[in-house]
Protein backbone atom coordinates (compact mmCIF):
# COMPACT_ATOMS: atom_id res chain seq x y z
CA UNK A 1 0.00 0.00 0.00
CA UNK A 2 1.29 3.72 -0.77
CA UNK A 3 1.32 5.68 2.44
CA UNK A 4 0.99 9.72 3.09
CA UNK A 5 -1.21 12.49 1.22
CA UNK A 6 -0.02 15.22 -1.08
CA UNK A 7 -1.46 18.32 -0.51
CA UNK A 8 -0.93 20.60 -3.52
CA UNK A 9 -1.25 25.19 -3.39
CA UNK A 10 -0.93 26.52 -7.20
CA UNK A 11 -1.11 29.54 -8.74
CA UNK A 12 -2.07 29.14 -12.34
CA UNK A 13 -0.71 32.40 -13.33
CA UNK A 14 2.51 32.17 -12.01
CA UNK A 15 4.47 29.34 -11.42
CA UNK A 16 4.52 28.73 -7.64
CA UNK A 17 3.39 24.59 -6.57
CA UNK A 18 4.69 23.09 -3.70
CA UNK A 19 3.66 19.53 -3.00
CA UNK A 20 3.62 18.68 0.98
CA UNK A 21 3.95 14.92 2.05
CA UNK A 22 2.28 14.72 5.41
CA UNK A 23 2.56 12.44 8.32
CA UNK A 24 6.07 10.02 8.46
CA UNK A 25 7.44 11.06 5.12
CA UNK A 26 6.75 15.11 5.66
CA UNK A 27 9.38 16.69 3.34
CA UNK A 28 8.25 20.32 1.53
CA UNK A 29 9.82 20.69 -1.98
CA UNK A 30 8.95 23.80 -4.54
CA UNK A 31 9.40 24.42 -8.17
CA UNK A 32 10.40 27.82 -9.11
CA UNK A 33 12.41 27.46 -12.80
CA UNK A 34 12.77 30.93 -15.56
CA UNK A 35 10.58 30.31 -18.89
CA UNK A 36 11.60 27.96 -21.34
CA UNK A 37 12.05 30.01 -24.09
CA UNK A 38 15.43 31.29 -25.71
CA UNK A 39 18.72 29.17 -25.41
CA UNK A 40 20.31 28.58 -22.07
CA UNK A 41 23.30 26.26 -20.78
CA UNK A 42 22.67 23.28 -18.69
CA UNK A 43 23.46 24.25 -14.99
CA UNK A 44 24.20 20.67 -13.40
CA UNK A 45 27.10 18.80 -14.74
CA UNK A 46 27.51 15.34 -12.97
CA UNK A 47 28.53 12.09 -13.86
CA UNK A 48 25.26 10.70 -15.10
CA UNK A 49 24.11 6.39 -15.58
CA UNK A 50 20.65 6.16 -17.16
CA UNK A 51 20.71 3.38 -14.86
CA UNK A 52 19.25 4.91 -11.69
CA UNK A 53 19.01 3.92 -7.74
CA UNK A 54 17.23 0.48 -7.29
CA UNK A 55 17.05 -0.44 -11.34
CA UNK A 56 15.23 2.54 -12.85
CA UNK A 57 16.19 3.23 -16.04
CA UNK A 58 15.61 6.79 -17.04
CA UNK A 59 15.32 7.86 -21.28
CA UNK A 60 13.79 10.75 -23.74
CA UNK A 61 11.17 9.39 -26.55
CA UNK A 62 12.71 9.78 -29.80
CA UNK A 63 9.15 10.70 -30.87
CA UNK A 64 10.29 14.11 -30.68
CA UNK A 65 12.29 13.59 -33.80
CA UNK A 66 11.00 13.20 -37.29
CA UNK A 67 11.00 9.57 -38.64
CA UNK A 68 8.36 7.28 -40.11
CA UNK A 69 10.71 4.85 -41.76
CA UNK A 70 13.70 3.06 -39.86
CA UNK A 71 16.24 4.84 -42.45
CA UNK A 72 15.06 8.23 -40.70
CA UNK A 73 14.00 6.93 -37.50
CA UNK A 74 18.12 6.00 -37.13
CA UNK A 75 19.84 8.97 -38.88
CA UNK A 76 17.79 10.98 -36.02
CA UNK A 77 19.78 8.45 -33.83
CA UNK A 78 22.61 9.58 -34.85
CA UNK A 79 22.12 13.30 -35.02
CA UNK A 80 20.42 13.88 -32.19
CA UNK A 81 20.01 11.07 -29.46
CA UNK A 82 24.09 10.85 -29.57
CA UNK A 83 24.79 14.35 -28.99
CA UNK A 84 22.02 14.19 -26.53
CA UNK A 85 23.84 11.75 -24.86
CA UNK A 86 27.01 13.15 -25.44
CA UNK A 87 26.15 16.00 -22.98
CA UNK A 88 23.97 14.44 -20.10
CA UNK A 89 25.60 10.54 -20.28
CA UNK A 90 28.96 10.46 -21.53
CA UNK A 91 30.89 7.67 -19.89
CA UNK A 92 28.10 4.81 -18.91
CA UNK A 93 25.53 2.77 -20.55
CA UNK A 94 22.75 5.14 -21.80
CA UNK A 95 18.64 3.83 -22.53
CA UNK A 96 16.95 5.07 -25.31
CA UNK A 97 13.38 5.40 -25.00
CA UNK A 98 12.70 4.84 -28.93
CA UNK A 99 9.19 5.61 -31.21
CA UNK A 100 8.93 3.18 -33.95
CA UNK A 101 6.00 3.52 -36.06
CA UNK A 102 4.53 0.52 -38.41
CA UNK A 103 6.57 1.34 -41.55
CA UNK A 104 10.07 1.58 -39.33
CA UNK A 105 9.41 -1.56 -37.31
CA UNK A 106 8.73 -3.46 -40.29
CA UNK A 107 11.75 -2.27 -41.68
CA UNK A 108 14.00 -3.06 -38.40
CA UNK A 109 12.51 -6.90 -38.37
CA UNK A 110 14.09 -7.37 -41.73
CA UNK A 111 16.98 -9.53 -41.65
CA UNK A 112 20.35 -8.47 -40.49
CA UNK A 113 18.73 -4.81 -40.05
CA UNK A 114 18.40 -5.61 -36.54
CA UNK A 115 21.68 -7.46 -35.81
CA UNK A 116 23.28 -4.38 -37.65
CA UNK A 117 21.32 -1.95 -35.15
CA UNK A 118 22.24 -4.51 -31.59
CA UNK A 119 26.38 -3.55 -32.86
CA UNK A 120 25.28 -0.27 -32.99
CA UNK A 121 23.73 0.04 -29.35
CA UNK A 122 26.81 -1.96 -28.50
CA UNK A 123 29.59 0.31 -30.01
CA UNK A 124 27.86 3.39 -28.80
CA UNK A 125 27.11 1.89 -25.15
CA UNK A 126 22.99 2.36 -25.58
CA UNK A 127 20.60 0.09 -25.02
CA UNK A 128 16.70 -0.02 -25.99
CA UNK A 129 14.80 -0.19 -22.99
CA UNK A 130 11.38 0.80 -24.16
CA UNK A 131 9.25 1.60 -26.94
CA UNK A 132 6.48 4.51 -27.90
CA UNK A 133 4.01 2.26 -30.04
CA UNK A 134 1.48 4.74 -29.40
CA UNK A 135 1.37 6.26 -32.85
CA UNK A 136 0.97 3.90 -35.94
CA UNK A 137 1.67 5.94 -38.60
CA UNK A 138 2.90 9.56 -39.21
CA UNK A 139 3.23 11.53 -36.19
CA UNK A 140 4.91 14.68 -37.54
CA UNK A 141 4.36 17.53 -40.34
CA UNK A 142 0.49 16.71 -41.31
CA UNK A 143 -2.69 16.84 -39.60
CA UNK A 144 -2.21 13.79 -36.87
CA UNK A 145 -5.07 14.66 -34.25
CA UNK A 146 -7.97 11.88 -34.03
CA UNK A 147 -5.99 9.57 -36.17
CA UNK A 148 -3.40 8.87 -33.50
CA UNK A 149 -5.67 6.42 -32.06
CA UNK A 150 -6.04 4.67 -34.99
CA UNK A 151 -5.63 1.70 -35.63
CA UNK A 152 -7.42 0.96 -32.18
CA UNK A 153 -7.50 -1.74 -29.86
CA UNK A 154 -11.04 -3.21 -31.68
CA UNK A 155 -8.40 -3.90 -35.13
CA UNK A 156 -6.36 -6.88 -35.65
CA UNK A 157 -3.71 -3.84 -36.87
CA UNK A 158 -3.20 -2.62 -33.72
CA UNK A 159 -2.40 -6.04 -32.27
CA UNK A 160 -0.17 -7.55 -35.07
CA UNK A 161 1.80 -3.63 -34.66
CA UNK A 162 2.37 -4.03 -30.74
CA UNK A 163 3.51 -7.42 -31.18
CA UNK A 164 6.04 -6.79 -33.57
CA UNK A 165 7.58 -4.17 -31.62
CA UNK A 166 7.75 -6.70 -28.47
CA UNK A 167 9.48 -9.23 -31.24
CA UNK A 168 12.10 -6.39 -31.26
CA UNK A 169 12.32 -5.76 -27.89
CA UNK A 170 12.51 -9.04 -27.16
CA UNK A 171 15.79 -9.27 -28.97
CA UNK A 172 17.70 -6.12 -28.11
CA UNK A 173 16.56 -5.11 -24.72
CA UNK A 174 18.74 -6.26 -21.77
CA UNK A 175 17.76 -8.50 -19.03
CA UNK A 176 18.68 -6.28 -16.04
CA UNK A 177 16.30 -3.63 -17.70
CA UNK A 178 13.54 -5.87 -19.36
CA UNK A 179 10.94 -3.89 -22.17
CA UNK A 180 7.77 -2.14 -22.27
CA UNK A 181 5.56 -0.89 -25.23
CA UNK A 182 3.49 2.26 -24.50
CA UNK A 183 0.44 2.06 -26.17
CA UNK A 184 -3.19 4.06 -27.40
CA UNK A 185 -5.76 3.45 -24.13
CA UNK A 186 -8.40 1.10 -26.15
CA UNK A 187 -9.76 4.11 -28.63
CA UNK A 188 -10.65 7.38 -28.73
CA UNK A 189 -14.13 7.58 -27.27
CA UNK A 190 -15.88 9.12 -30.31
CA UNK A 191 -15.00 5.96 -32.09
CA UNK A 192 -16.85 3.41 -30.02
CA UNK A 193 -20.45 3.01 -30.43
CA UNK A 194 -21.49 -0.25 -28.92
CA UNK A 195 -20.42 -2.87 -25.96
CA UNK A 196 -18.83 -5.63 -28.77
CA UNK A 197 -16.39 -2.86 -29.60
CA UNK A 198 -15.16 -2.52 -25.98
CA UNK A 199 -15.15 -6.67 -25.44
CA UNK A 200 -13.14 -6.33 -28.71
CA UNK A 201 -10.56 -4.35 -27.30
CA UNK A 202 -10.18 -6.66 -24.16
CA UNK A 203 -9.69 -9.82 -26.26
CA UNK A 204 -7.06 -8.10 -28.37
CA UNK A 205 -5.36 -6.48 -25.24
CA UNK A 206 -5.57 -10.51 -24.23
CA UNK A 207 -3.72 -11.58 -27.57
CA UNK A 208 -1.29 -9.59 -26.98
CA UNK A 209 -0.64 -10.50 -23.28
CA UNK A 210 -0.68 -13.70 -24.53
CA UNK A 211 2.00 -13.40 -27.06
CA UNK A 212 4.23 -11.11 -24.97
CA UNK A 213 4.40 -14.07 -22.45
CA UNK A 214 6.07 -16.53 -24.77
CA UNK A 215 8.64 -13.83 -25.53
CA UNK A 216 8.95 -13.58 -21.80
CA UNK A 217 9.08 -17.49 -21.59
CA UNK A 218 11.93 -17.54 -24.08
CA UNK A 219 14.08 -14.59 -23.88
CA UNK A 220 13.69 -14.97 -19.68
CA UNK A 221 13.49 -10.99 -19.84
CA UNK A 222 10.34 -8.74 -18.34
CA UNK A 223 8.00 -7.53 -20.90
CA UNK A 224 5.23 -5.68 -20.84
CA UNK A 225 2.53 -3.42 -22.61
CA UNK A 226 1.35 -0.08 -21.05
CA UNK A 227 -1.54 1.71 -22.24
CA UNK A 228 -1.83 5.19 -21.87
CA UNK A 229 -4.75 7.44 -20.75
CA UNK A 230 -5.56 10.40 -22.35
CA UNK A 231 -8.43 12.86 -22.09
CA UNK A 232 -11.13 12.04 -24.38
CA UNK A 233 -9.99 8.46 -24.82
CA UNK A 234 -11.87 5.63 -23.80
CA UNK A 235 -10.16 5.73 -20.49
CA UNK A 236 -8.75 9.26 -19.36
CA UNK A 237 -9.24 8.95 -15.46
CA UNK A 238 -7.64 6.31 -12.93
CA UNK A 239 -11.66 5.22 -12.25
CA UNK A 240 -12.68 4.95 -15.90
CA UNK A 241 -8.49 2.74 -16.14
CA UNK A 242 -9.83 0.38 -13.36
CA UNK A 243 -12.93 -0.17 -15.07
CA UNK A 244 -11.33 -1.06 -18.08
CA UNK A 245 -8.66 -3.45 -16.75
CA UNK A 246 -11.72 -5.07 -13.98
CA UNK A 247 -12.40 -7.90 -15.83
CA UNK A 248 -9.05 -9.06 -17.46
CA UNK A 249 -7.59 -12.00 -15.71
CA UNK A 250 -4.58 -12.08 -13.82
CA UNK A 251 -2.61 -13.46 -16.29
CA UNK A 252 -3.17 -10.83 -18.51
CA UNK A 253 -2.73 -7.91 -16.00
CA UNK A 254 0.56 -9.21 -15.13
CA UNK A 255 1.64 -8.65 -18.79
CA UNK A 256 -0.37 -5.57 -19.62
CA UNK A 257 -0.50 -2.32 -17.38
CA UNK A 258 -0.70 1.08 -17.80
CA UNK A 259 1.75 3.82 -18.68
CA UNK A 260 1.07 6.53 -16.06
CA UNK A 261 1.79 10.05 -18.14
CA UNK A 262 1.85 12.73 -15.95
CA UNK A 263 0.57 15.44 -18.22
CA UNK A 264 -2.61 13.59 -18.74
CA UNK A 265 -3.05 12.89 -15.71
CA UNK A 266 -2.51 16.50 -14.54
CA UNK A 267 -5.43 17.88 -17.21
CA UNK A 268 -7.81 15.36 -15.58
CA UNK A 269 -7.01 17.35 -12.37
CA UNK A 270 -5.85 14.41 -10.59
CA UNK A 271 -3.60 14.00 -7.90
CA UNK A 272 -0.81 11.94 -8.27
CA UNK A 273 -0.67 10.04 -5.06
CA UNK A 274 -4.34 9.25 -4.79
CA UNK A 275 -4.30 7.79 -8.22
CA UNK A 276 -1.56 5.73 -8.02
CA UNK A 277 -2.55 4.19 -4.93
CA UNK A 278 -6.15 3.19 -6.54
CA UNK A 279 -4.76 1.60 -9.48
CA UNK A 280 -2.26 -0.62 -7.03
CA UNK A 281 -5.45 -1.57 -5.17
CA UNK A 282 -6.56 -2.60 -8.15
CA UNK A 283 -3.91 -4.87 -9.01
CA UNK A 284 -2.54 -2.26 -12.10
CA UNK A 285 0.78 -2.58 -13.10
CA UNK A 286 2.95 0.59 -13.56
CA UNK A 287 4.64 -0.42 -16.94
CA UNK A 288 6.15 2.89 -17.26
CA UNK A 289 5.90 6.49 -16.20
CA UNK A 290 6.18 9.27 -18.59
CA UNK A 291 7.72 12.71 -16.70
CA UNK A 292 5.82 15.43 -18.83
CA UNK A 293 3.95 18.18 -18.37
CA UNK A 294 0.82 20.48 -19.84
CA UNK A 295 0.35 23.79 -19.91
CA UNK A 296 -2.41 25.31 -17.05
CA UNK A 297 -3.80 28.61 -16.94
CA UNK A 298 -5.93 30.91 -15.34
CA UNK A 299 -8.61 32.40 -17.78
CA UNK A 300 -8.47 35.92 -18.05
CA UNK A 301 -8.66 37.72 -21.10
CA UNK A 302 -5.48 38.15 -21.37
CA UNK A 303 -4.42 34.50 -20.68
CA UNK A 304 -6.94 33.44 -23.32
CA UNK A 305 -5.91 35.71 -26.07
CA UNK A 306 -2.23 34.77 -25.77
CA UNK A 307 -3.35 30.86 -25.55
CA UNK A 308 -4.92 31.37 -29.59
CA UNK A 309 -1.10 31.36 -30.67
CA UNK A 310 -0.69 27.49 -29.44
CA UNK A 311 -4.02 26.76 -31.41
CA UNK A 312 -1.99 24.29 -34.25
CA UNK A 313 -3.34 22.15 -36.82
CA UNK A 314 -0.99 18.45 -36.39
CA UNK A 315 -2.06 17.81 -32.68
CA UNK A 316 -5.33 17.26 -30.35
CA UNK A 317 -4.91 20.03 -27.43
CA UNK A 318 -7.62 18.71 -25.27
CA UNK A 319 -8.67 21.14 -22.61
CA UNK A 320 -10.57 20.39 -19.38
CA UNK A 321 -11.74 23.65 -17.69
CA UNK A 322 -12.35 23.45 -13.94
CA UNK A 323 -15.54 25.42 -11.97
CA UNK A 324 -15.00 24.60 -7.93
CA UNK A 325 -17.89 24.29 -5.82
CA UNK A 326 -17.77 24.02 -2.17
CA UNK A 327 -18.99 21.02 -0.21
CA UNK A 328 -19.02 19.15 -3.84
CA UNK A 329 -15.95 17.53 -5.74
CA UNK A 330 -15.28 20.26 -8.77
CA UNK A 331 -17.28 20.33 -11.92
CA UNK A 332 -15.00 19.51 -15.21
CA UNK A 333 -15.61 20.66 -17.98
CA UNK A 334 -13.85 18.72 -21.10
CA UNK A 335 -13.60 19.99 -24.56
CA UNK A 336 -12.12 18.30 -27.50
CA UNK A 337 -9.76 20.54 -28.79
CA UNK A 338 -8.46 24.28 -27.91
CA UNK A 339 -10.10 25.78 -30.75
CA UNK A 340 -13.18 24.75 -29.78
CA UNK A 341 -12.70 25.43 -25.71
CA UNK A 342 -11.56 29.04 -26.93
CA UNK A 343 -14.49 29.87 -28.60
CA UNK A 344 -16.72 28.86 -26.16
CA UNK A 345 -14.85 31.03 -23.95
CA UNK A 346 -15.34 33.92 -26.41
CA UNK A 347 -19.19 33.04 -26.70
CA UNK A 348 -19.62 32.51 -23.08
CA UNK A 349 -16.84 34.76 -21.27
CA UNK A 350 -18.61 34.64 -17.58
CA UNK A 351 -18.58 30.41 -17.87
CA UNK A 352 -14.92 29.89 -18.02
CA UNK A 353 -14.09 28.70 -14.47
CA UNK A 354 -11.32 29.05 -12.35
CA UNK A 355 -8.67 27.11 -13.80
CA UNK A 356 -7.76 25.75 -17.56
CA UNK A 357 -5.88 22.55 -18.17
CA UNK A 358 -4.71 21.86 -21.69
CA UNK A 359 -2.95 18.80 -23.32
CA UNK A 360 -0.03 20.76 -25.06
CA UNK A 361 3.05 18.93 -23.93
CA UNK A 362 6.05 21.58 -22.90
CA UNK A 363 9.62 21.57 -22.18
CA UNK A 364 9.56 20.27 -18.41
CA UNK A 365 12.50 22.25 -17.00
CA UNK A 366 10.93 25.73 -17.06
CA UNK A 367 7.70 27.91 -16.79
CA UNK A 368 6.10 28.07 -20.32
CA UNK A 369 5.64 31.74 -19.78
CA UNK A 370 4.43 34.64 -17.35
CA UNK A 371 0.74 34.38 -17.88
CA UNK A 372 0.79 30.61 -17.73
CA UNK A 373 1.86 27.53 -15.47
CA UNK A 374 2.22 24.42 -15.91
CA UNK A 375 1.98 20.84 -14.35
CA UNK A 376 5.07 20.12 -13.01
CA UNK A 377 3.78 19.66 -10.15
CA UNK A 378 2.42 16.25 -10.99
CA UNK A 379 5.48 14.67 -11.36
CA UNK A 380 6.79 16.12 -8.41
CA UNK A 381 4.14 14.20 -6.90
CA UNK A 382 4.97 10.63 -8.86
CA UNK A 383 8.40 10.96 -7.78
CA UNK A 384 7.41 11.22 -4.03
CA UNK A 385 5.46 8.50 -3.95
CA UNK A 386 8.46 6.62 -6.11
CA UNK A 387 10.93 8.02 -3.58
CA UNK A 388 8.64 5.91 -0.96
CA UNK A 389 7.91 2.80 -3.30
CA UNK A 390 10.82 2.60 -6.04
CA UNK A 391 9.40 -0.65 -7.02
CA UNK A 392 6.66 0.76 -8.37
CA UNK A 393 8.35 1.53 -11.94
CA UNK A 394 11.24 0.84 -13.60
CA UNK A 395 10.76 2.67 -16.70
CA UNK A 396 10.44 5.90 -16.86
CA UNK A 397 10.77 8.70 -20.02
CA UNK A 398 10.79 12.37 -20.78
CA UNK A 399 8.12 13.06 -23.11
CA UNK A 400 8.10 16.33 -24.95
CA UNK A 401 7.04 15.58 -28.36
CA UNK A 402 5.53 18.75 -29.63
CA UNK A 403 8.88 21.09 -30.21
CA UNK A 404 8.01 21.84 -33.50
CA UNK A 405 4.92 22.89 -32.58
CA UNK A 406 5.49 25.61 -30.36
CA UNK A 407 4.93 29.03 -30.81
CA UNK A 408 8.15 29.81 -32.06
CA UNK A 409 9.54 32.15 -29.17
CA UNK A 410 9.15 29.63 -27.05
CA UNK A 411 10.92 27.11 -28.43
CA UNK A 412 15.03 25.99 -27.26
CA UNK A 413 17.67 26.79 -29.98
CA UNK A 414 17.39 23.38 -30.84
CA UNK A 415 15.96 20.19 -29.88
CA UNK A 416 19.30 18.93 -28.18
CA UNK A 417 19.44 21.60 -25.91
CA UNK A 418 15.98 21.14 -24.69
CA UNK A 419 16.51 17.94 -24.01
CA UNK A 420 19.70 18.32 -22.27
CA UNK A 421 17.78 21.17 -19.83
CA UNK A 422 15.03 18.51 -19.46
CA UNK A 423 17.37 15.68 -18.19
CA UNK A 424 18.91 18.03 -15.59
CA UNK A 425 16.13 19.15 -14.26
CA UNK A 426 14.40 15.72 -14.00
CA UNK A 427 17.98 14.45 -13.09
CA UNK A 428 18.12 17.12 -9.98
CA UNK A 429 14.58 16.19 -8.84
CA UNK A 430 15.70 12.45 -8.94
CA UNK A 431 19.07 12.93 -7.03
CA UNK A 432 16.65 15.41 -4.28
CA UNK A 433 14.87 11.68 -3.65
CA UNK A 434 17.79 9.72 -3.61
CA UNK A 435 16.19 7.68 -6.90
CA UNK A 436 19.64 8.72 -8.99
Amino acid sequence: MLSGRLRRSTSAGKHVSSFHLTGKFALPFSVHAPSFGGSRQPTLRFRNSMRLNHNIHLGYCTNIHRGETWEETFASLNTHTLAVRNQVCPDQAYGIGLRLGYEAAKELARPGQLSAFQKWLTNHDCYVFTINGFPYGQFHGTRVKEQVYLPDWTSDERVVYTNSLFDILAEIAPHTSGGSVSTVPGSFKEFITSRDQVDRMRVNVSRCAEHIDALCQSSGKDLHLGMEPEPLCWFETTDETIEFFEPLDSATKQRVGVNYDTCHLAVEFEDAATSLQKLSDAGIRISKLHLSSALSLEPTPDALERLAAFTEDVYFHQVVERHPAAGVPDKLVRYRDLPDALAKAKAEPGAVGDEWRVHFHVPVHAQPELLFGDTRGQIIGVLDVLKKLPTLCRHMEIETYTWEVLPRELRSANVVDQLVNEYDWCLSELRARDLA
